[in-house]
Formats: structure tokens, C-alpha cells, sequence
């Protein structure tokens, strides 16, 4: 290909790439929401840890059942996503996932948990569907040599939506809206109060749903009305269970697995865990957390830079730039969300870590599995600091583990649809199957900091997850036709 040819398909597929990550954006806010939801539903319906760990099983669980109903679709009558294309699947996806955020202002009306986890297992569903058309599309948007940078681009955006979250759902759940209207009351008739003392009402929760579900039929109707490249099948749609004859796929759907499980895990007890670490309340608790999906935003867009095809030195200058901007960004909001009074000094062991994810960006040389490998092998040293020391070190030894998360997802995802061709949507349906690591994963963790009535230690759980990525990322994604499948 020609530069002038390579430059037309890149001018080509600028807008949709636009688009889609918005799409990226939304979802991983409303993902991210999880975790300020639980401490919310822990305190209005009196739960215990493994109880409350429900809210991820209800939304990962549905990722598993909606794409375990996918693969049986494609397997049985041919794959859906390529026939009718990744803009009607995307569509269907936003309007189930708008339909679902709509729901939590009954279940927040009649305070039925059950309804919740309703809720957010149809939410599930529509991401799911988005999730095996954006990922895939992303991905061919361009060429093949930078999908990975593409993809953790994207995902960069999706982690900014992870970012703020935690600072904006949190006040509006905690503080903004939850001063609107009469307090929720416990079982003895007492109004529920967050760690600062402050009532929450059920319109904490029912308005930012409501809004959400709002921007989810807006962004519908966007992508309705914009130009898409089609990359349907035209001819006939194989069907069988093709895309499981691939080694690196099945090993790839265990590393989604494990790699979902173990950042979810980590990220739903963190502000449980920084108050039982710190005594840090829930306002408090969430700036932090901010940090550890900021992280993961920081990784991404340097992941982005890295794997791209640009220049050795330019690279690394893009990269430093890239990562004091975005960790810039992270402050800001914190800070000013915070009324101006969160210090500087708070955060500052954290640019020791973003300058260790630089230097594992260097040995990872720009190499996919290379730096998955890298990536988890840290995260499992960063676990084990964090079970074995207290305070600031623990703290911020598990915060900082967004950033070496970054990359994770992107990378897995590349490696295990490389070389797919005719198989790829069945195989990222296959992937997506297992993001119900992110239902199974936190729920063991739960009911481990039962079993040892504290979190510091459970977190042993998640380790497990990232030694398996370690290899992945050795070994695992090389590809081999090895698997005997019938079709």
C-alpha cells in the first residue's frame, strides 16, 4: 500500500473510530458505576461482602449468558454480526443497555435488591453485544499490523469514562442528589448515612440512571445517522464451532477470563478496603480510586503510543508527554471535585509507579505478548506487597495497579482473534463469554474477606489470575490449528 492510499484510509476511518470511542467512553463509565453502586446498595439493603459482590455477578454473569446465546446462534444458523453488520449490532446493544438503566429508577421506587441485579444482568446483555461488535471493529478499522494500538486506544478512552466515574457517580450518588428528596431508611426505621454522616435518598441513584439511559438513546441515534464502513458477509455465513479449532483463542477466552476477574475483583473491594486500611471514608475513598482506573487510562493511551508503528525517540517523547497530561487530568478533576482542599502530596507515590510502567513499556519493546507478560508479573509482585504491608505502601501499591491493567485487555483481545479470518466475530462472541471472570472472580474474593473478616489478605485470589496472564503472554498467543473441533 502506498503512503497516499494508507493516508486515504486513515482520513477514511478517523469519524467512525471517533464514534466509537464515545461508545468506549460510556460504557466503561457505566461499568466503573458498579463500584460506587455496591457501598450504595451495601449500606440501603444492610448486605455483607459476599451479598454485595451480587452487583458484579448480576452484570458479568450476563455478559456470559448473552454470548454463550450468541455462540450457540452463530454455531447453529451462522454468525449474527456478520450478517446483519457491526452497526446494527451496536445499535441493539445501546437500546437494550438504555432500557436497562431505565429500570433502576423502579427498583430504587419499590427497594427490591433483586430488582437491581434485574437491572443490571439486562445491562450486562446490551453491553455484551457491544462488546462483540465494537471490539472486533475497532480492531479491522485500519491495518493489522497497529489493531493493538487501535484497540488500546479506544479502550484509553474507555478508561477515562472509568476515571471520572468514581469522582462523579460518587458525589452524585453520595452527595448531590442524595440530599433530594426523603432519606432511605434501614430495617429499624433509621435514616442511612454514608461514613461522612450525610442521608442518601433513592433519586442518588434513580437521576443518574435515568440520564445515562438518556445519553445511551442520543449516542443510538448518532450512530443511526453516521457513515459506517460495512464489513458484513455477504456470502453464505459458515456455522459450526469453527473459531474453537484455535489454540491461542481458547487459551486467549481463559486470559479474558482471568484478566476480567482479577480488575473487577480488585476494583470493587478498593473503597471497602480503604476504609478498613485507612478509615477513609466514601467521598474520600473514591478520589482514590479514581487513581486506579486513571491508571489504567495512562497505561492505555501510552499503549497506544508504544505499539503504534511511529518513531524509537519521538515514541518515548510522546509517551512522557502523554502520561504527565493524562495523570494532569486525574488531579484536576480530583481536586476540584473535591472543593480544592485534596493535596498534591496525597498522591505524589504515584508517579513512582507511572515511572516504573514506563520503564516496563520499554522492556516490553512494543511487542504485544512481551509486555502482557511484563504487565502481569508486576501486578503479581504489586499483590503480594500489598497482602504483606499496610498503610500508604498497601495503598497505593493496589492503586497503582490500573496502570500496569491498561494494557491487558487490548493486548489479550489482538492476540487471540490474530488470524482468525472467517471466524472472528464467532471468536470474539467467544471472548466476550468470558469477561464472566468479572461475575465469578469477585464473588470467590468476597467470600474469602468473610471467611478472614477483612480484605487485606483475599487478596491472594486475584494473583492467581495474573500469573496465568504471565504466561499467556509468554507462550499462550502463539498461534497453533492444534484442537480437533467438529463443525
Amino acid at each position: 500500500m502506498s503512503k497516499t492510499e494508507e493516508f486515504d484510509q486513515k482520513k477514511k476511518y478517523t469519524g467512525p473510530l471517533v464514534v466509537l470511542t464515545t461508545l468506549f467512553f460510556m460504557w466503561g463509565f457505566i461499568t466503573c458505576m458498579n463500584d460506587i453502586l455496591i457501598p450504595f446498595l451495601r449500606k440501603t439493603f444492610e448486605l455483607g461482602r459476599f451479598e454485595s459482590m451480587l452487583v458484579q455477578f448480576a452484570f458479568f454473569g450476563a455478559y456470559f449468558i448473552g454470548s454463550l446465546i450468541y455462540f450457540i446462534v452463530s454455531a447453529s444458523k451462522g454468525d449474527p454480526i456478520s450478517k446483519i453488520g457491526y452497526k446494527k449490532g451496536i445499535i441493539a446493544g445501546l437500546l437494550i443497555s438504555a432500557f436497562a438503566c431505565a429500570l433502576f429508577f423502579p427498583a430504587a421506587e419499590i427497594k427490591i435488591y433483586g430488582l437491581f441485579l434485574t437491572a443490571l444482568f439486562i445491562l450486562g446483555l446490551g453491553f455484551t453485544l457491544l462488546q462483540i461488535a465494537a471490539n472486533p471493529y475497532v480492531a479491522i478499522l485500519g491495518s493489522e499490523k497497529t489493531a493493538s494500538s487501535r484497540l488500546n486506544l479506544a479502550q484509553a478512552f474507555n478508561s477515562f469514562g472509568t476515571t471520572i466515574a468514581p469522582i462523579i457517580g460518587g458525589f452524585l450518588l453520595f452527595h448531590f442528589f442524595a440530599r433530594i428528596g426523603s432519606p432511605l431508611l434501614n430495617q429499624m426505621g433509621d435514616p442511612i448515612l454514608t461514613e461522612d454522616g450525610t442521608s442518601i435518598s433513592k433519586l442518588g441513584v434513580q437521576i443518574p440512571y435515568l440520564i445515562f439511559a438518556g445519553f445511551f438513546l442520543l449516542l443510538a441515534v448518532v450512530i443511526k445517522f453516521t457513515k459506517l464502513p460495512q464489513f458484513t458477509n455477504t456470502a453464505s455465513v459458515d456455522k459450526g464451532m469453527g473459531a474453537l479449532k484455535h489454540r491461542h483463542l481458547v487459551l486467549g477466552m481463559i486470559a479474558i477470563f482471568m484478566y476480567v476477574g482479577g480488575e473487577v475483583s480488585i476494583g470493587s473491594v478498593l473503597m471497602n478496603f480503604m476504609n478498613e486500611l485507612n478509615g477513609f471514608s466514601e467521598m474520600t475513598a473514591k478520589s482514590y480510586l479514581a487513581f486506579y482506573w486513571g491508571g489504567a487510562m495512562i497505561g492505555r493511551f501510552l499503549g497506544a503510543i508504544s505499539l503504534s508503528d511511529k518513531g524509537g525517540s519521538k515514541k518515548i517523547l510522546y509517551m512522557v508527554i502523554t502520561s504527565i497530561l493524562s495523570f494532569g487530568i486525574i488531579y484536576l478533576a480530583v481536586f476540584i471535585e473535591s472543593g480544592f482542599t485534596f493535596k498534591f502530596s496525597n498522591i505524589t507515590p504515584f508517579l513512582l509507579f507511572m515511572l516504573l510502567n514506563l520503564v516496563a513499556f520499554k522492556f516490553g519493546n512494543s511487542l504485544p505478548g512481551r509486555t502482557l507478560m511484563i504487565f502481569a508479573l508486576v501486578v503479581v509482585g504489586l499483590l503480594l506487597n500489598t497482602m504483606f504491608t499496610s498503610g500508604s505502601t498497601a495503598l497505593w501499591s493496589i492503586l497503582s495497579i490500573g496502570l500496569f491493567n491498561s494494557i491487558m485487555w487490548s493486548n489479550i483481545f489482538t492476540l487471540a482473534i490474530k488470524d482468525l479470518g472467517k471466524d472472528t466475530a464467532q471468536g470474539s462472541s467467544l471472548l466476550v463469554m468470558m469477561i464472566l471472570g468479572g461475575a465469578l472472580i469477585p464473588l470467590i474474593q468476597g467470600a474469602v474477606a468473610d471467611m478472614l473478616d477483612g480484605y487485606h489478605y483475599s487478596f491472594f485470589v486475584p494473583v492467581f489470575c495474573y500469573i496465568y496472564l504471565a504466561y499467556y503472554g509468554w507462550k499462550g498467543y502463539k498461534p497453533k490449528l492444534d484442537i480437533d473441533t467438529k463443525s
